[in-house]
């Protein structure tokens, strides 16, 4: 859960994933199929149901599913980036670390 919340803080535009899937899993009926029937009310071809209409709910659910891999494939790089980053971070601080041991042994007594 501690996740979570911190990926949404980091990536707000992520959030809206899980209302995503939940409200794509809660419906009623097919989706396309006709107003009332869980795939109504996204336009008149939608309400209408037919087969223009199961056509263009898949083409939304196409639509929405490569949405959410792109989000996720940029999350990854994101974390990728960040994770060298901060390699690259803790190699510049080793660093400094053996410089600043070599100037204090360096000190005169």
């Amino acid at each position: 859960m501690f996740s979570i919340r911190r990926i949404q803080c980091r990536y707000p535009n992520v959030s809206h994933l899980s209302k995503l899937l939940s409200s794509r899993s809660s419906q009623l009926g097919d989706l396309g199929s006709g107003a009332g029937k869980g795939g109504g009310g996204g336009g008149t071809i939608r309400e209408a149901g037919g087969s223009f209409g199961k056509m263009e709910a898949a083409r939304e659910e196409e639509y929405f599913y490569k949405k959410q891999l792109e989000q996720l494939e940029r999350l990854k790089n994101d974390q990728i980036h960040q994770a060298e980053y901060h390699h690259q971070q803790i190699k510049e601080h080793e660093e400094a670390i053996e410089r600043h041991k070599i100037f204090l042994d360096n000190l005169p007594k």
